[in-house]
């Protein structure tokens, strides 16, 4: 095992970090090098792009680009971005797009766009004194941060607010400075950080000089943004009469189809164990629009399921209602996103993506995203309560089996034809290649 630890190994070059992989890891395979490269970008100035978007990078991981089209958002159609491996996705949200295209489309609305920063602290004295000298410190905190804050303030945003909250009675000595803020079109990750750092180095000089504080020690522990973002929030939601959903399913009629819709919703906010894949069907479209435009999905992920959870139970981001005929679903969804900074512009595809969305500012992103979000959650509900989810995901899935068990062109096009009206599985997929096969052996 000693031979597999190594010092300074992202000091290596990129021919030198594989072939010591190859030699501890793949038992010296000679191909792995010019495997990797193989995913190399043509364009090297493209490529040193990529490598510098992490550490130690070795090659390109590609995933699917693909585009829904017909979406109607707030009276705006979209062919909004996607990038996500799983086959039905795109799909689905695409299929739920266009039919909601004929029923008014998808209504978005942005509650609030405060995101939010943290500084911890400790401080052993009594609170009252702290509480006593708050408002000099806010002044003395908004002046030491006014350099990194002022290019913000211009584009309309900044520190909104601070607030002192006393954790004593849980934590001995602890403190939070909880700061709100405005970072408009970027997600203000960078910008964030920097003023709390900033207030950190404020916090520390003014209680060391104070008169009332200075007698006892502060100690900084962190400083940092919060990815939980309850007052960054956009609602989505589509609304129609019941009749109009008689063609959702031909086996139902609009009512009935509504109300079992209604209900499968109404027990992912009953059931943690539904609602957790019901939410993860969400994810599906929100993710997928986060990476195609170069946003942070693992945050979006963290603030969003923390958001589900916000009452004490993991519930359904999305909720569902039947009243005087009208059939509503809807979901607010916190999204901390930016259309400037970070990898929007770095990167070719999340440019191109911004482009093809129209160049949206951030709350506009935050609805595109919620829309698809809620596309993504309708169309998975609208299966599971007329056809199954398995039908349209399998059917979508057929190609990856058929690649990877090498089915020719011919072969390809033979089985989808077969599995038309076939139930798809890996072993019946199989089986029919094999009977093509074996029959095309015969007839030579």
């Amino acid at each position: 095992m000693k031979d597999k630890i190594i010092s300074g190994f992202y000091k290596k070059n990129k021919q030198e970090k594989v072939e010591w992989l190859a030699e501890h890891y793949f038992a010296n395979d000679p191909t792995l090098l010019a495997e990797l490269q193989s995913f190399a970008h043509a364009n090297q100035d493209l490529q040193k792009i990529f490598d510098g978007f992490s550490e130690n990078t070795l090659a390109n991981y590609y995933m699917p680009y693909g585009v829904a089209p017909n979406f109607l958002i707030d009276e705006q159609l979209y062919a909004v971005p996607m990038v996500i491996e799983e086959s039905s996705v795109v799909a689905a949200a695409a299929s739920a797009a266009k039919f909601w295209l004929q029923r008014g489309g998808f209504q978005t609305k942005i509650i609030s766009t405060t995101k939010l920063g943290q500084l911890h602290f400790s401080w052993s004295g009594p609170s009252h004194e702290l509480q006593a000298v708050f408002e000099d410190l806010k002044v003395v905190l908004r002046q030491d941060a006014a350099p990194i804050t002022a290019n913000m303030e211009k584009r309309g945003g900044g520190i909104l607010d601070i607030e002192l909250l006393d954790f004593t009675a849980v934590e001995a000595d602890y403190y939070q400075l909880k700061v709100s803020f405005e970072t408009c079109d970027s997600m203000g990750a960078n910008f964030i950080n920097s003023v709390l750092e900033s207030f950190g180095a404020t916090l520390r000089r003014f209680a060391a000089t104070h008169p009332q504080l200075r007698s006892y020690p502060l100690e900084v522990i962190m400083a940092i943004l919060s990815n939980y973002t309850p007052d960054c929030i956009v609602r989505a939601q589509v609304a129609c009469p019941t009749e109009l959903l008689d063609d959702a399913c031909k086996d139902m009629d609009g009512p009935t189809f509504a109300e079992k819709f209604r209900k499968a919703v109404r027990i992912a906010q009953i059931d943690p164990f539904r609602a957790t894949t019901h939410n993860k069907g969400i994810f599906n479209g929100v993710d997928a629009v986060i990476l195609a435009t170069g946003n942070d999905f693992r945050a979006i992920e963290a603030g969003g399921h923390a958001y589900a959870a916000a009452s004490g139970q993991y519930k359904s981001l999305s909720d569902c209602k039947i009243e005087d005929g009208i059939f509503t679903v809807w979901l607010d969804f916190p999204l901390a996103v930016g259309t400037v900074g970070g990898l929007t512009k770095l990167h070719p595809l999340a440019k191109r993506s911004l482009e093809l969305l129209g160049q949206p500012s951030a709350p506009q992103l935050m609805s595109i995203i919620a829309a698809t979000g809620l596309a993504q959650n309708f169309a998975a509900v609208r299966s599971l309560v007329t056809t199954g989810i398995q039908k349209g995901h399998m059917k979508m899935h057929l190609m990856n089996i058929l690649n990877f068990l090498a089915a020719s062109d011919t072969e390809i096009k033979a089985s989808q034809q077969h599995f038309e009206k076939e139930t798809i599985s890996f072993n019946a997929v199989r089986a029919y290649l094999e009977m093509l096969r074996s029959a095309s052996v015969k007839s030579v």
